[in-house]
């Protein structure tokens, strides 16, 4: 009589362990990326926030390709040398970790990644072993550049500029409204903040000066996509 509790008790287990499983397919099947991981615990894994047919936001979280589907197109597409200090898949991780903790779209932030550094070729002014993938600091007419000291600070530095450009909400370089501790050395430069929702607004003095910098980083997303049979979103 006194062992019948504790069947009861096992035969509890494999249901426990039915109900993750349920719960793990559902998660999977909400469309997030299974690599790199889901936003925190309690966070919901957004779509991006404002985008159309023409719109692109800076916003949302869940990247719209995995970490290897990412790699898979970037070697197929250059030929130059890869010289950022992270290896190419472990940088994707980042960016896309980076992304969906302060709620920025991080696929698209690594092609503007792409754009910048010269398909992490560092052919500019600003060489690999700064960690600056987004042309921090490198403004016209000087020879400066931003120096980080590893890469996911620099991603981490990007994302949150990009937040500042996008977000309204985010009024200072501060936990909060920010997830991570600040380590843009110019968010403080971005007024008003949310000025520049769409990836379409960027370039024309948001971010770059150049008038076809938002151009060159869609086609580039856009192309991307295609690759997957993904539409333009």
């Amino acid at each position: 009589m006194t062992l019948l509790p504790r069947a009861r008790r096992r035969l509890r287990r494999p249901r426990t362990l039915l109900a993750v499983g349920v719960l793990a397919l559902a998660v999977f099947g909400a469309g997030c990326i299974p690599d790199p991981p889901p936003p925190a615990p309690g966070e919901v894994c957004d779509p991006p926030a404002t985008s159309t047919a023409t719109a692109v936001s800076v916003m949302g979280r869940c990247p719209r390709v995995s970490v290897e589907q990412m790699a898979m197109w970037f070697e197929k597409k250059t030929s130059s040398p890869y010289r950022a200090s992270a290896p190419l898949r472990d940088l994707i991780a980042i960016f896309f970790e980076e992304g969906n903790a302060e709620g920025v779209r991080g696929d698209i932030a690594f092609i503007q990644g792409i754009v910048e550094s010269g398909w992490f070729n560092f052919p500019g002014r600003v060489p690999p072993t700064a960690n600056n993938f987004s042309g921090f600091g490198a403004t016209d007419g000087t020879a400066e550049y931003g120096v980080f000291p590893d890469a996911r600070t620099g991603v981490r530095a990007q994302i949150q500029h990009l937040r500042a450009y996008a977000d309204p909400t985010a009024t200072a370089c501060t936990v909060p409204p920010l997830h991570n501790p600040c380590v843009d050395p110019r968010f403080g430069f971005v007024s008003p903040k949310g000025k520049a929702p769409t990836w379409n607004q960027f370039g024309n003095g948001n971010w770059a000066t150049s008038t076809t910098y938002a151009t060159s980083i869609l086609n580039l997303y856009s192309d991307l996509l295609a690759k997957y049979g993904l539409p333009l979103s």
